[in-house]
């Protein structure tokens, strides 16, 4: 599956720790490979159009997705702090989702 890495993406993955950004790009290569049928623990579903990817580690990361024509695009990242997902994350990852 091709998978599309916004700039966004891109600076953040670049702001997070050595061994981190390693987890992150072995975590999207399983999405590469997989597709639609990667599932716990690298990734999950949010809502009907909206995914995560769950990068455990040092820094807990997760980097949201979707689908689009046969394509991933990975559109907002952060660094999970608390057991669960802020809203203000989720409200981020919605606006943006609209927008693609």
């Amino acid at each position: 599956m091709d998978v599309r890495i916004t700039s966004d993406i891109e600076t953040f993955i670049a702001s997070l720790e050595e061994n981190t950004v390693a987890k992150v790009l072995r975590t999207i290569d399983l999405l590469e490979h997989f597709g639609h049928q990667l599932g716990l623990p690298h990734s999950k579903k949010i809502s009907r159009d909206l995914f995560e990817l769950r990068v455990r580690g040092k820094q807990e990361v997760r980097i949201f997705y979707t689908f689009r024509h046969k394509r991933a695009i990975l559109f907002h990242g952060f660094v999970k702090k608390s057991q669960q997902t802020p809203q203000k994350e989720m409200r981020h990852a919605q606006q943006k989702l609209r927008l693609i």
